[in-house]
């Protein structure tokens, strides 16, 4: 017979044990944070119970996936997506990048942005990253949980709580209720990276800076039993790290951002998971695998003390069992209106137009094109997206809120080389937003070889679907003479010195999401100085030729490439069909025979080039094709009229120097790419191309041009060289073959983007 005081005991200890209530905490680390999925992992695997969950920073992420229903597999899955490294890279997301919206290609490596307001105040923007895509993937992934949640944290999958920071009032905030999408960005809102978001009227940051390991939160909170806490900062010093100072202080900024996490937080009848990341950085998002299979493995060592502290199990079929459950209430995700904050009416409108015009109700798909050609915007940058659950309706709002918002924007970039081509960039726009959108764009460029000041105006009307009106003043000069190559003494310049001027306009509108189609209509006067002959002396005067007139056409084009130079990866077409009309006035120099004369000239150009890469592994190959027609007339000589001839520019350096044998008013030409991966960032490039021309414009005896119709009239160009992707560009060594003999090889190093505008016959 069992006694009554033992029987109390038997029972108060089983109590004791079945009844232990476990809460897991999530630091912050950025990407060292992916070892969490490792653990909540091995933990599900063996059957240790979740019944709370608390995390800052990238723990805030893991643990608001967790408690909004996803599975570790399913955050892992998400976490190794090509989709997820979109999202943190700022890129849009594939599918989604609509090219309507994107700008021409500018030297420029580095874009400040900046607040011009009535009193010319500026205020800088200081995030570094885009957050379109990361913000839109939360909203798209938190907004049913949060819904079936009714917004209170205690009634997701697992009860949650998510750390944040006002720095305002230099104070923790504890996010228990509201918007799931939004306390899960809150909480990854590194200072100086991403723009803050403001919860319920507050700009919150990542809750590192002031808690980085919240064990009190979960203690205070929940009173668990047993706090498993998973630590994967490295800032975790009492003292000063005397030995390893000097390998720490290149994280200072991490640092000084972040708030230290103390192991001794957890009590003793807690479990700390310390995994080890050390060989990995807060960045090293590109090896999330081995940060996920970290902490995993340090789980699993520590298996037999966590199981020996809790003795409550969860078996696998049941907790999926609950999360099954919990998902079955999903509502779809219906939106009947678009909220705004911080726009006008009539901004409210021109947004609108993105949401097909007003008509409701909007499926997801609706929702997701809309909100992606709107950002697709640079103005629009600053948006921020969530969705908001109405519990009576049972659908969803989708609403977007504007954020301090850059209506004026600073390029900066250039080239520098080996050949004196090297140049500056500066580019200066401003926006001004109401009832359409206006983008106001000044583009400077200045160097020995080239100097250039485009003016553009584009007016964003949403008439009629949507198009814009674009009109540009474009000044472009080229002194081919001065472009020497100091690496090459047998490289020789040609004595050719080019004024192009160009006064037009465009209207677009998009086709899809990846064509744009333009009507353009310009009004073109161009100076060309150049010499008949190959010796220069100082006596010698140059040739003139003034060619002014007007251009009319329509232009369908596409650009998916990853890089605006050096592309490996995505395709860019385009296809033109102009008409010219233009007066030819030349005034001879003393190395030429002709005589002073006029003419007038039309002709029809179509024009189509194709560009796409085939990527496999650290392989990548790649196609360039091009090909003109048009029924285009000599002018008065033959340099002039190859001068105004269009050409090939399969090379980086291409247009720095007058390939004679690389124009033609009829031609086919095409090579193909190959790119090899070295390591990241670093490539080796080999590329070889084929130029025909139907007819070649070859130089008569006269110095007048004639059409050479042989068939064997083939010409041929390639390079082999390392190009390393930097903050400021490529950083490119080549060595380049031309079929040309006064410029057949040539070595080129160039730090920059090696980038022109087109000319005005182009």
């Amino acid at each position: 017979m069992i006694r009554p005081a033992l029987l109390v005991g038997i029972l108060s200890v089983s109590m004791a044990v079945f009844g232990q209530r476990v809460g897991v905490v999530l630091s912050g680390g950025g990407a060292k944070g992916f070892a969490h999925i490792g653990v909540l992992k091995a933990l599900e695997e063996n059957e240790i119970p979740i019944d709370y969950v608390v995390g800052t920073s990238m723990g805030g992420v893991v643990a608001g996936c967790y408690a909004a229903g996803m599975s570790p597999q399913q955050i892992e899955d998400m976490i190794l997506s090509s989709d997820f490294k979109d999202w943190i890279n700022g890129r849009l997301e594939k599918g989604y990048n609509y090219y309507y919206n994107k700008t021409d290609e500018y030297p420029s490596f580095i874009k400040l942005s900046l607040s011009l307001d009535s009193t010319l105040s500026l205020n800088l923007n200081t995030s570094i990253a885009k957050d379109l895509s990361l913000n839109f993937a939360f909203a798209e992934r938190l907004a049913q949980p949060s819904a079936i949640a009714k917004n209170n944290f205690d009634s997701l999958f697992v009860p949650l709580r998510i750390v944040a920071a006002d720095i305002f009032t230099q104070s923790q905030v504890i996010l228990k209720k509201g918007v799931l999408s939004d306390a899960v960005r809150a909480t990854t809102t590194v200072p100086l990276f991403y723009n803050p978001v403001k919860v319920d009227g507050k700009y919150l940051f990542d809750g590192g800076v002031y808690n980085n390991f919240p064990v009190d939160i979960v203690h205070n909170e929940f009173h668990p039993d047993v706090i498993i806490g998973c630590n994967v900062s490295s800032k975790v010093f009492k003292e000063y790290p005397y030995d390893t100072d000097d390998k720490l202080i290149s994280r200072s900024l991490l640092y000084l951002l972040l708030d230290k996490s103390d192991p001794e937080l957890i009590p003793e009848t807690g479990v700390y998971l310390h995994p080890n990341l050390s060989s990995y950085t807060s960045f090293d998002f590109a090896k999330a695998k081995n940060m996920i299979d970290s902490g995993y493995i340090a789980t699993l060592r520590q298996i037999s003390e966590i199981k020996a502290k809790i003795g409550v199990r969860r078996t696998c079929e049941s907790v999926a069992a609950k999360r099954n459950v919990f998902n079955s209430k999903t509502q779809p995700l219906i939106v009947e209106h678009i909220r705004f904050r911080g726009f006008n009416s009539r901004q409210q409108r021109y947004i609108n137009r993105f949401f097909k015009n007003g008509e409701r109700p909007l499926y997801f798909t609706d929702i997701k094109t809309g909100y992606y050609e709107l950002v697709s915007d640079d103005y629009f940058k600053n948006i921020y997206p969530n969705f908001i659950y109405d519990t009576e309706t049972r659908t969803f709002d989708f609403q977007l809120s504007k954020r301090p918002q850059n209506n004026f924007q600073v390029d900066f970039g250039g080239v520098v080389t080996t050949r004196s081509v090297s140049e500056v960039f500066l580019g200066l726009n401003y926006y001004r937003f109401n009832r359409s959108l206006l983008h106001t764009n000044i583009n400077v460029e200045a160097g020995g070889f080239y100097k250039s000041l485009q003016a553009k105006v584009r007016l964003d009307v949403p008439r009629f679907n949507r198009f814009y009106i674009e009109p540009e003043a474009t000044f472009n000069n080229w002194d081919f003479f001065t472009g020497r190559d100091v690496l090459i003494k047998g490289f020789t310049p040609n004595v050719l010195n080019r004024i192009d001027r160009k006064v037009g306009a465009s209207i677009g509108i998009p086709l899809g999401r990846q064509f744009k189609a333009s009507l353009n209509v310009s009004y073109i006067n161009n100076f060309d100085r150049f010499l008949d002959s190959d010796v220069i002396t100082s006596q010698d005067t140059l040739d003139q030729l003034k060619l002014s007139g007007y251009r009319t056409g329509i232009n369908i084009v596409t650009n998916q490439l990853n890089r605006k130079q050096y592309a490996s990866q995505g395709k860019a077409y385009q296809f033109s069909l102009d008409w010219f009309s233009a007066h030819e006035e030349f005034t001879p120099g003393n190395t030429s025979i002709m005589e002073e004369s006029e003419k007038q000239h039309r002709w029809v150009r179509a024009k189509l080039t194709m560009e796409e890469y085939f990527k496999t592994g650290f392989y990548s190959s790649g196609y360039l094709f091009e090909g003109v027609l048009s029924n285009q007339s000599f002018l008065s000589n033959y340099q002039g009229s190859i001068i105004n001839a269009p050409g090939f520019y399969p090379l980086q350096d291409s247009r720095t120097i007058l390939l004679q044998n690389f124009r033609a008013y009829n031609y086919i030409a095409g090579g193909w790419r190959n790119v090899f991966a070295i390591r990241k960032n670093l490539e080796a490039r080999l590329e070889a191309y084929v130029f025909k021309p139907f007819q070649a414009i070859s130089k008569g005896p006269n110095q007048e041009a004639f059409h050479d119709s042989a068939i064997t009239k083939m010409y041929f160009a390639g390079t082999a060289g390392l190009v390393l992707h930097s903050t400021v560009g490529p950083i490119s060594l080549n060595v380049n073959y031309y079929d040309d003999s006064e410029n057949q090889l040539g070595v080129m190093l160039h730090v920059g983007f090696l980038l022109f505008h087109r000319t005005s016959l182009e």
